[in-house]
């Protein structure tokens, strides 16, 4: 996809599982980017594994803090003198709570990490993006299949990737004046570190019955579909959503 050589990305959630797949693919392309994560070791350790660490940049980035989300985009367009146009929302977690044991913390936590912070990242580069006269770019918001399919447990992780669906859709629509495409990825069950082995064992095995394609997807096939819609490849999509699940 020799339309992404040269351009800026930034990527959160980019030390570990689905975010760190993005930016090697992004890496592969030509693209520079900006690897946030709460756990700056793991970004570090994610532009150590690209085949030239020098051109990329590890932030550390709380998405659910504005203040720290700002300190992330402004170190960015420091560290390549522009504001990355392509943006992946990768940041967050997953864990498994029945309705009657569910604090009320936990619940705000989780809103906080995936809804919020999927709005505080979107508009603090919309806003640089703008600012710069830059024109063209890509934003990708990571839902998931749990929007769309009940499931015990996971009620509270269900409504916040609900939500970043309404987010991307409307998104789409305010920032395609500016050139600014959004578009959302719904993974399936994939097979990453935010789940322990034996969860996902159990996960799994729940939900390969389901499942057309009787596995669990890879880090790196949710990565391509973004890869596409970071692209000029998609330069006529904006405001979908993408399933990436196996054919549930």
């Amino acid at each position: 996809m020799a339309s992404l050589e040269g351009k800026l990305a930034l990527v959160t959630g980019g030390g570990s599982g689905i975010g760190r797949s993005v930016c090697q693919l992004l890496d592969r392309e030509g693209v520079r980017v900006a690897v946030a994560d709460l756990n700056e070791a793991g970004a570090q350790e994610t532009v150590n594994l690209l085949k030239s660490p020098g051109d990329h940049l590890a932030v550390r980035m709380d998405v659910s803090k504005k203040a720290s989300v700002t300190q992330g985009v402004d170190a960015a367009v420091k560290a390549f003198g522009a504001p990355p146009s392509l943006l992946v929302n990768c940041a967050g977690y997953i864990d498994f709570v029945p309705l009657v044991d569910l604090e009320e913390e936990s619940f705000d936590r989780m809103i906080n990490v995936l809804l919020k912070g999927s709005f505080l990242v979107t508009q603090a580069l919309a806003k640089a993006v703008k600012a710069a006269g830059i024109k063209q770019g890509s934003f990708v918001l990571i839902s998931s299949m749990l929007a769309h399919i009940a499931s015990e447990t996971t009620g509270h992780y269900a409504a916040a990737k609900a939500g970043i669906l309404a987010l991307s859709k409307n998104f789409s629509k305010e920032l395609a004046p500016d050139g600014i495409r959004v578009n959302a990825v719904l993974p399936g069950m994939v097979e990453t570190p935010i789940m322990s082995k034996e969860v996902l064992e159990q996960r799994t095995a729940d939900v390969l019955p389901l499942l057309s394609i009787k596995r669990a997807g890879r880090p790196e096939e949710v990565a391509e579909m973004v890869l596409f819609l970071l692209s000029e490849r998609s330069s006529y999509i904006t405001g979908a959503e993408f399933c990436v699940a196996g054919g549930v």
